[in-house]
Parts: structure tokens; sequence; C-alpha cells
């Protein structure tokens, strides 16, 4: 039973790894007042980069490297769209999503069912590793989570301890206040949007590289759209982020538990989304004025306008 429950839990951990690296992406961007409803493409523009540069050039870091670039560039469309331009950015990353899915879709075609010669392995920290239980769950983990942790505390320090996090939060809440300090608010706001790019990217590494034994389309399966619900249900707050990813990650390996009782498969297939839309509607029915979302958020803004 205890090996059972151990195994369970690890699983939970890498299940929640990709879904940890995205949201802390999309609060980073979304407190700097942008909305990326691309996240979902982006993901899968990462997972394809991270994969083809991987099988062909055989190195795992370089396939990281690779797709945290790739989200970079694919969200400086979306930042040049609602920033430069104040496009809607609903219909701005709706559009990143449909093309990341259909560039993705197109250059992973001809490896689909082909396995990488080597994929991201467990990485055991010395001593740690072999603590009961705690050990194998939390100190025998992908290079992705412990990175994804490091992130989470990273995040939240600098955004609620450090000057650039409070330029950011006020991007997101009052931006014409924050010009007036002298504060470039479309600068903050564009590398707010390439920081969040390339941890999707990441995420997606992190499921093409790790998560994964061979490329297959539709990879990511909707996690980016989990992701942006996981933002609400974090209160844009990094380190709620962990406890959402990881929760999340759960229900992904629920699913398989619930198999051997007989359950309809459709049904268990629907599990993650369905939590999906409990937590938006439990974010719609809370205190607008407790959500602690950015009050700007998604409103275009141009420079010297009050």
């Amino acid at each position: 039973m205890e090996e059972i429950i151990t195994s369970v839990a690890q699983r939970t951990l890498v299940a929640g790894t990709p879904l940890l690296l995205g949201t802390i992406g999309e609060v980073i961007c979304e407190r700097s007042g942008i909305l990326n409803l691309g996240v979902e493409g982006v993901m899968s523009v990462g997972a394809a980069t991270a994969f083809i540069v991987t099988f062909n050039t055989h190195s795992l870091w370089l396939g990281v490297g690779a797709a945290l670039v790739a989200g970079m560039l694919f969200c400086l469309l979306h930042a040049v769209a609602s920033i430069s331009f104040q496009a809607n950015q609903v219909v701005s990353g709706l559009a990143l999503t449909m093309l990341g899915l259909g560039l993705s879709g197109l250059a992973g075609k001809p490896y689909v069912g082909r396995p990488l010669a080597e994929k991201m392995t467990p990485l055991a920290i010395p001593g740690l590793a072999k603590i009961p239980f705690l050990g194998p769950v939390l100190f025998n983990q992908s290079p992705f989570f412990y990175l994804g942790i490091g992130l989470a505390v990273m995040a939240w320090f600098v955004l609620e301890y450090t000057r650039p996090g409070i330029k950011i939060r006020s991007a997101g809440e009052n931006p014409a206040a924050t010009e007036a300090q002298g504060v470039n608010v479309n600068k903050v706001r564009y590398w707010c949007v390439m920081v969040g790019g390339a941890l999707y990217g990441l995420a997606g590494a992190n499921l093409s590289i790790s998560y994964s034994k061979s490329w297959i389309e539709g990879m990511t399966a909707g996690r980016g759209w989990i992701v942006i619900a996981l933002t609400i249900f974090a209160l844009w707050n990094p380190l709620r982020a962990i406890l959402g990813a990881f929760l999340f990650g759960g229900i992904f390996v629920l699913q398989y538990l619930l198999q051997p009782l007989g359950i309809p498969p459709n049904f268990l297939a629907m599990l993650p989304y369905l939590a999906t839309l409990l937590v938006l509607l439990a974010g719609g029915l809370r205190d607008k004025r407790k959500l602690n979302a950015p009050a700007m958020l998604a409103e275009p803004y141009v420079r010297g306008q009050r």
C-alpha cells in the first residue's frame, strides 16, 4: 500500500509540473495587465520545438533553450498586437492559440510516434532521496519540478518585495499613475509577456522531452486552458499556483486510478476540464474585491492618456 501511495504522489507532482510552469508565466503576464489566452498554442510550439531540436541534436538542454526562445518570440506577436496596437487581447490570444496548434501540428507531423534517443530523467538529490516516502516523492523528480518550485518562490518574492515587482503590479493596477512616476509601462508589459512566453515554452518542453515518451499530436491536451483557470484559482499568487497545479496534477492521475472501476473512459477524460469549469465558477461567485485581479487586466493603455 505504501508503494502505491508513493507512486501516486510522485506521478501527481510529475503531472502538475507543466501546469505550474505555465501558471507562473500567466501570473506574471496578467499582473502587468496583459491577458494572454494563447497559452495553449505557445505551449504546443514549445513542446514541438523542444522535441524536434532534441531529436536532431541529441541535446536535451539545447531543446529546452530552443523552447524558451520559441515561446518568447511567439508571445512577441501577442505583445505587439495588444500593447503597441491596442488590439483586443482576447482575440489576439485566441489567434495565438490557433496559430500555435497549427504550426506545432505541422512541424511535428514527421515525428509522430518517434521516440527520443534519451529523455529527461529524474534527478535524485543525494541523501534526501533516501528519506522514507518524502524522498522518492519530493527529491527524486525531473529537473523541471525543481525548476518550477524555485521559479514560483522567486516570482512571488520579486512581485511582492522588489522594485521591479512593484512596477509590474502597478502597470496592471494603475498604468497612468505608474507612467507619471517615470516608468515605461509598455516596456514593463512587453517584458512580462516575453517572460510568460518563455515559461509557456518551458512547460511545453517538459511535456515533450520529460513527461511523454514520444511525439504525439495534441500533446498539450488543453493544459493551456487549465493554466488560465489556475491563475484565477491562485488569485494571481505564484505560491498558491503550486497548490493549484499539483491539485490538478492529482486529478489527471485520478483518471488512471478510476479506470479499473469500470467508469466510462469518456467521463474520466472529462475530469480535469470539469474541475476547470468548477474553478472558474467558484471564481465568478467570489467577491470581486477579494479576487485580487489586476484592475486594468485586458484593458489597452495608450501612453499619455489618463
